[in-house]
């Protein structure tokens, strides 16, 4: 399992509300992308947004970071967007405290 935390900047007009707004309207489109488990939809008071995303394999996540989407983030904020990986060793999901070990 990947973890990627992707941030960009955003422009000076786009604010929290705003930024809120397309994230709900954006959000239920991500309920078929092939490989992806969760996409968290992450905004800064500093002017950072983005997502924190699991994976199930890098390459899932390289293929979609690529076309449309990235076209969408430039086109939307004027900047490309910094993508870190992470390989995920364990999730604790509460309540419960249960933990998934990836294979």
């Amino acid at each position: 399992m990947i973890t990627a935390i992707v941030r960009y900047r955003l422009p000076a007009a786009i604010g929290r509300e705003e930024c809120r707004a397309h994230f709900l309207s954006i959000a239920p489109g991500f309920g078929d992308v092939p490989g992806l488990i969760r996409k968290q939809f992450i905004w800064s008071g500093s002017g950072i947004a983005g997502g924190v995303y699991q994976w199930e394999r890098r390459e899932d996540a390289h293929r979609f970071y690529q076309g449309p989407w990235l076209d969408g983030i430039r086109r939307r904020y004027g900047t490309d967007p910094e993508i870190e990986y992470f390989e995920t060793f364990a999730v604790t999901d509460n309540p419960g405290g249960v933990v998934l070990v990836p294979e």
